[in-house]
């Protein structure tokens, strides 16, 4: 008899759109929850493609980061539908949204609303900036965020150009749902405990700049302040991929001792004898130039080359590869982050599991993103115990 997925048995109801509330939902779906998507009758808004699709509304974002869930449509301004709403919310263990806090209220879904028709729901709201602080129910993206939070400003300030600049990835959004889905777990938790509900909130900006700072609050972390803000070994102009004979390189030598080893296979073990290298100290406190030193030394040999010498002497390396060939990577082909699957209606596609190992229980295989309410019917004869829609 196999083993149920670590979620198995606990409901979702998710009314979260774009990249925040559905990186969380699709995590939690991974690890066996039930997810249903209530979406409105245009869909999620992340449906459109940047490109056409195979099919209308299944645009490659929201196919990436919807598998594993059940499309619901409902028009909440709808009395009906909203009836059906109240009876999924009844059914469910979580419901997740991102609805600005006003207009859910006006829906009938708030979270006093929701917490009489079932007080032990888990109700979590994802939201752009924290309640309590002036930026409270401003709208929030992930460029916006990247811009508060001072991301922008790092991104140009130690390389010659301070113009701000975007890290080009919805990586706020991102880190925000991975803060969401630990939320979720740990409510969860609480309730099989005591068997309480309750609210949680999880604020992008906040999620966002806890993460961002985590280092580079640095001597900003005392009061007053004990030294400059930004953590040196990532803001060091020189701490970059190093170029190689044909191409480019990253080498880690992050221990004193390991940077000895470096230097010998530099051919640079006379720098020793430099004052400003000859002790730890002075190695650690003249780091960017040896930083430097490599840059000058590395073009000596290929990529190819350097990673044998380097994994000889247990130097961590790895080559620097084009954003493209990512996806060819035998060693995430082998671990089964890439994995080969056929949508119904979309046909081959590539998909990425949540990478995590539990022995405890198996990884359960995903049903694939859905179709703009492809299965109302089905939630709804679930839920209702009729099929008249």
């Amino acid at each position: 008899m196999s083993k149920p997925a670590l979620l198995d048995g606990v409901r979702i109801i998710d009314m979260t759109s774009v990249v925040f509330g559905p990186y969380c939902t699709q995590m939690l779906s991974d690890m066996g929850a039930d997810v249903v998507k209530v979406e409105p009758p245009r869909g999620d808004q992340f449906r459109i493609p940047g490109k056409p699709a195979r099919t209308p509304l299944m645009g490659p974002g929201f196919f990436t980061i919807n598998r594993g869930k059940r499309s619901v449509v409902l028009d909440l301004k709808k009395a009906d539908d909203r009836d059906a709403m109240n009876r999924l919310l009844r059914s469910a263990d979580v419901f997740i949204h991102n609805v600005r806090e006003q207009a859910i209220t006006r829906l009938g879904f708030g979270f006093e609303q929701v917490s009489t028709l079932k007080p032990d729901l888990i109700y979590v709201h994802c939201v752009g900036f924290g309640s309590g602080g002036p930026y409270s129910g401003l709208q929030a993206y992930d460029d916006v965020i990247q811009a508060a939070s001072g991301l922008t400003s790092l991104m140009g300030r130690y390389h010659g150009d301070e113009r701000p600049r975007y890290v080009p990835s919805t990586i706020a959004d991102k880190v925000a749902g991975l803060y969401a889905s630990q939320a979720v777990l740990a409510a969860v938790i609480h309730r099989l405990r005591t068997g309480e509900g309750q609210h949680v909130e999880v604020p992008m900006f906040e999620a966002f700049t806890q993460f961002l700072l985590q280092e580079h609050l640095w001597g900003h972390a005392f009061e007053p302040p004990a030294g400059e803000f930004g953590y040196f070994r990532q803001t060091d102009p020189n701490r970059q991929p190093f170029p190689t004979a044909d191409g480019y390189i990253s080498i880690v030598p992050y221990t004193d001792d390991v940077w000895l080893t470096m230097l010998e296979l530099l051919d640079s073990l006379e720098l020793t004898e430099d004052p400003r290298f000859s002790s730890p100290e002075q190695r650690r406190a003249n780091m960017t130039l040896l930083y430097r030193r490599i840059g000058e030394k590395t073009p000596r040999h290929t990529t190819a080359e350097w990673l044998v010498m380097l994994r000889q002497a247990q130097i961590p390396a790895m080559p620097v590869v084009d954003f493209e060939s990512v996806r060819d990577d035998p060693h995430l082909w082998a671990t089964g982050l890439f994995q080969r699957r056929t949508h119904p209606t979309e046909g081959d596609y590539v998909e990425m599991p949540l990478p995590l190992r539990f022995s405890a229980a198996p990884r359960p295989t995903a049903r694939p993103a859905p179709l703009l309410g492809e299965h109302t019917d089905e939630v709804l004869t679930e839920v209702l115990g009729k099929h008249d829609r």
